[in-house]
């Protein structure tokens, strides 16, 4: 069975902390990694009360906790099309959550170390290139409850796509974004993934819809299984889902429903049929 778990709470640390905490925690993954870096979202400059952008208080838990056990710790996110990721930090108040923390805010478009990763069997990429601190590091996934109008969802395995250093990120629309989410997560795994849905999004996604005030985490160790019963939550059957679908029949993780343990609220007790574009 693979421990996934739901958290319903108040915008605090503590819930935040809970969450951590009934996931396990981060101490088994810092016994491999001295290092974490913290994936946001910042697909916009818009404030975490649009349900577009990670959350600071939600950083701010994870800050405190990975802090406890790892030598070092960053947040990290890379620009996209239309956003500058240093201008996003500043302007959610990320900025302000890293220095009160004294941890550093990476842009990893701006990291010259890369290193080409070969994709076997890809769906649609041969190879990506990635800063080598990304590769050398425990990712802690810090990504949001909210539908997508292309990939029917951005949770944590689309998240993950942010990773990548290129500025021009919607070129990849043109390979199909829902097989280069399948190729990216064949050869970067999150060790955590954590998704706020303090406050979420539905409507068409990414950056346009409705925030809904969930007061709602979900956290596990398998991506897959996370991304799984965040859709559940959201009323949507994650076999619907292209690239969690794909993972899970690759063996990349978990998405039986029957095989997923969830610890915390039931998903029927949190669950809301999010509007899709």
């Amino acid at each position: 069975m693979v421990k996934v778990v739901v958290v319903k709470g108040p915008r605090e640390l503590e819930t935040v902390y809970r969450a951590v905490k009934l996931a396990e925690g981060f101490e088994k993954i810092a016994k491999n990694y001295s290092r974490a870096l913290i994936k946001v979202n910042f697909i916009s400059i818009k404030t975490y009360e649009t349900g577009i952008t990670t959350d600071p208080l939600v950083v701010e838990g994870l800050i405190h906790k990975a802090q406890e056990v790892f030598d070092k710790v960053f947040v990290v996110e890379s620009d996209a099309s239309m956003t500058n990721a240093d201008k996003a930090c500043e302007v959610t108040g990320m900025k302000d959550v890293c220095d009160r923390n004294e941890v550093e805010f990476l842009n990893l478009r701006k990291e010259k170390n890369q290193i080409k990763l070969q994709i076997p069997n890809g769906e649609t990429l041969k190879a990506v290139k990635v800063p080598r601190i990304v590769v050398d590091s425990a990712i802690i996934n810090a990504a949001k409850l909210k539908t997508h109008n292309i990939t029917g969802v951005s949770l944590g395995m689309k998240n993950m796509f942010g990773l990548l250093p290129d500025k021009m990120k919607f070129k990849y629309h043109f390979k199909n974004i829902n097989k280069v989410v399948v190729d990216i997560n064949t050869v970067l795994k999150p060790k955590f993934t954590i998704i706020d849905g303090f406050y979420a999004l539905e409507g068409p996604g990414p950056t346009s819809g409705t925030p809904i005030k969930m007061d709602l985490l979900i956290a596990g160790k398998e991506v897959v299984a996370v991304d799984a019963t965040a859709c559940r939550v959201m009323g949507i059957d994650p076999i619907e889902i292209y690239h969690i679908k794909k993972a899970y029949e690759n063996g990349f993780g978990e998405m039986d429903e029957a095989k997923i343990r969830v610890v915390g609220s039931r998903i029927n007790e949190v669950r809301r049929y999010f509007r899709r574009s």
